[in-house]
């Protein structure tokens, strides 16, 4: 079954008032080129004026992510924003038009949720907020749309405007076999290199995780190459089977707990002696993660389980704002069951 592609388009520090101006035109110029009516990029455009200047006013770090949605037939715009801000105390308040508080989207938060086709709101006091919100060319639900068991993330090094970290999702029933690659270094080549193992896991056989490694493997000589994982996710069966070569790491988080994935040295394209796959429990409550080494994996899984019971793109983005503190391109993807 085809999940819909997401494309990070750009990411914008929301710091100052003329970042909320830059931010509004780049949805604006997106929606425009999806061929949204006018009136619905103008509903937008308020949304996204909201989201910014609650960021300037309230929050530490404050940034948007701007990402384009399409399925078969179906194109929607996505804004994300997150921050480092002092939280929202009472979030069922904030989400009354005209509700004003001290946490980072106190503001206007009402009416985002009003102009959006969904919306998706963590906050934590004193740790920050992460907002993830969804236009649709046309209001109202479009199932093919809907999936909201799977969602990943990637933010290039400063610097560059492309990223070379890069993820595919597949799905079949309740299982989903999803990839992640890094492309070795920054910049267009290593960006190439994982859209080019993107690709070759679309246009692959179903076949389990090791042998769509090699696959990889194969077909990223004459590239960069890079690191990739991919994990084969049965949550019916309540199994995750799981081949990676090079430093992508792989998680799975339950009751608290972290359990890592074992992934063999090497770099796809250049270089693997072994290929192995391993298997490991998938309880029905569990969140997988997977993200390149542009995330530390200092982070744990205790103290997690509001968080865990959001939808996987605001896993996402916690995780990323937490974790990704390295000079690099970060990547991650999360998946959970049906929920």
């Amino acid at each position: 079954m085809n999940i819909p592609t997401v494309t990070d388009e750009g990411w914008i520090r929301v710091e100052e008032t003329s970042a909320v101006g830059t931010a509004r035109r780049m949805v604006s110029g997106i929606a425009h080129g999806l061929d949204f009516r006018p009136s619905r990029v103008a509903e937008i455009e308020i949304a996204v004026t909201e989201i910014g200047t609650n960021l300037v006013k309230h929050a530490r770090e404050g940034t948007i992510v701007v990402r384009t949605v399409r399925g078969m037939t179906e194109v929607a715009v996505e804004v994300l924003a997150m921050d480092r801000g002092p939280g929202i105390d009472d979030l069922r308040s904030a989400l009354r038009d005209g509700a004003s508080s001290t946490g980072t989207l106190g503001v206007g938060l009402g009416a985002v949720l009003r102009l959006s086709d969904s919306c998706d709101i963590h906050s934590q006091p004193g740790a920050g907020t992460e907002v993830a919100v969804r236009f649709h060319a046309r209001r109202g639900p479009i199932p093919e749309m809907a999936d909201r068991t799977v969602a990943g993330l990637t933010r290039p090094i400063a610097g560059e405007e492309v990223c070379g970290d890069a993820y595919a999702v597949r799905r079949n029933g309740q299982r989903a076999l999803v990839m992640m690659c890094d492309g070795s270094g920054h910049g267009p080549l290593a960006a190439r290199a994982s859209a080019e193992a993107v690709r070759l896991f679309h246009a692959a056989p179903d076949q389990a995780p090791e042998t769509v490694v090699r696959m990889l493997h194969d077909g990223l000589r004459g590239t960069r190459g890079g690191a990739v994982a991919v994990a084969d996710l049965d949550f019916a069966a309540g199994r995750a089977r799981f081949a990676g070569l090079g430093n992508i790491a792989g998680s799975v988080l339950s009751e608290g707990r972290k359990q890592g994935m074992v992934s063999a040295p090497g770099v796809a394209g250049y270089q693997a002696r072994t290929i192995r796959a391993f298997d490991y429990p998938l309880p029905p409550d569990a969140v997988v993660v997977l993200h390149s080494d542009g995330l530390t994996e200092r982070w744990s899984g205790e103290r997690r389980e509001r968080l865990l019971t959001e939808s996987p793109l605001i896993i996402a983005a916690a995780l990323l704002r937490e974790a990704a503190t390295r000079p690099d391109d970060a990547g991650i993807l999360i998946a959970k069951g049906r929920p």
